[in-house]
């Protein structure tokens, strides 16, 4: 099968939507299949390069988030979608919008993703979960680009839930990101530096929504915050503002960027593992914590999926309460017999979300995509 993926930006640590994008096309070409790819940035094999589009404001705001618009060159989404069997949208936005029109006059399949909560964009605004400004966003991806097209692949059941609650009629195919099998619970020594310390990581773009101020009040109101190390591991428009509120923590937070084998270094190394965010489509990060072992502790947000992956009310806190997660974090610490128990049960449940089992229904939306092009033709 010849793939073609259209995504606005491709080369970003910063990104989720690049990183499951990159994690996708390596093991369909794994799989025989042929992936090319439209995006910016710099020219590399199998990309079809355009180049970025500025926005009055919109730019500057995707810019924090690690994001850009990729500009709708006709000539190259010609070209790409001339030479494939089939395009898959990675996000809504204007290159996607021109190249829905040129698949359907070339008489080409296609499929979309949704990456983009509605409140990612709310809460950057100054908005939160304000339900008129919510509801507004998901029609406004709709109505400009998702009722194009019949195929969506859908992170979690939680989005597709919320789509559907949002007069999504689409066919929704809940599909997560994957894990890759490198993230596994091998437990390795702590450096030498945190020897003495309890680890605690939280992975994720440092923005207003993923709520990392939470954690670093809650360390701040724990018994145990004078042996605590927080690293965070990412970086986004709030990093400055974190770093001087952990300040105020009796162990400096470490705030970092990793590559994939270093971030299982820190995983492996860790205590615990907190996702305190109040917005999460999927949030792949804590599932690859989990298949190191790490015992989570998550966000009962209703605007997060996240919780779904707890096993136990231990590992969820009220949305919001650093003093919960505070009293969260110290059960975990003074209970280390049932922390290892659950260790190896979170380890377990987290192998049903393996890349594989992804990647084999990605195909197979992809082939009903194509099945039903070829029965209208």
């Amino acid at each position: 099968m010849k793939i073609l993926f259209v995504i606005d930006k491709l080369n970003s640590n910063n990104n989720g939507i690049s990183t499951s994008t990159i994690r996708f096309v390596k093991h369909l070409n794994d799989n025989g299949h042929e992936v090319r790819i439209v995006t910016t940035g710099e020219p590399s094999e199998n990309l079809y390069i355009v180049p970025e589009r500025h926005v009055m404001i919109a730019t500057e705001y995707a810019h924090t988030q690690g994001l850009l618009f990729a500009k709708a060159s006709k000539k190259v989404l010609v070209e790409a979608i001339g030479w494939c069997d089939i395009v898959h949208f990675v996000m809504p936005f204007k290159i996607s919008k021109v190249g829905v029109k040129i698949a359907k006059k070339l008489n080409k399949p296609f499929t979309a993703a949704f990456h983009i909560q509605a409140e990612n964009v709310t809460y950057n605004i100054g908005l939160g979960s304000f339900k008129c400004a919510v509801n507004f966003v998901y029609k406004f991806f709709y109505n400009g680009f998702y009722k194009k097209v019949k195929h969506i692949h859908c992170p979690s059941q939680f989005i597709a839930k919320e789509l559907a609650e949002h007069g999504y009629k689409n066919e929704l195919h809940v599909i997560s990101n994957g894990i890759n099998s490198c993230f596994k619970p091998d437990k390795k020594d702590k450096p030498d530096n945190l020897k003495d310390k309890i680890i605690i990581t939280m992975v994720g773009r440092h923005s207003i929504e993923k709520r990392q101020d939470i954690l670093i009040n809650a360390v701040a109101k724990s018994k145990y915050c004078d042996k605590i190390q927080l690293i965070f591991a990412g970086k986004g428009p709030r990093t400055k503002y974190y770093k001087k509120l952990g300040k105020k923590l009796p162990v400096a937070p470490i705030f970092a960027s990793y590559t994939t084998d270093k971030l299982i270094d820190v995983l492996q190394t860790s205590d615990l593992y907190v996702h305190a965010a109040a917005v999460e489509i999927e949030a792949l990060s804590c599932l690859e914590a989990m298949a190191c072992g790490l015992v989570p502790i998550i966000s009962n947000s209703q605007t997060s999926a996240t919780q779904q992956f707890a096993l136990t009310e231990n590992s969820l806190f009220n949305n919001g309460d650093s003093c919960d997660l505070a009293n969260k974090i110290d059960y975990w610490i003074e209970h280390e017999e049932d922390k290892e128990k659950y260790s190896k049960l979170y380890a377990e449940s987290a192998k049903k979300y393996s890349i594989e089992s992804s990647i084999a229904k990605f195909e197979e939306m992809l082939n009903t995509a194509i099945e039903e092009n070829k029965a209208k033709k």
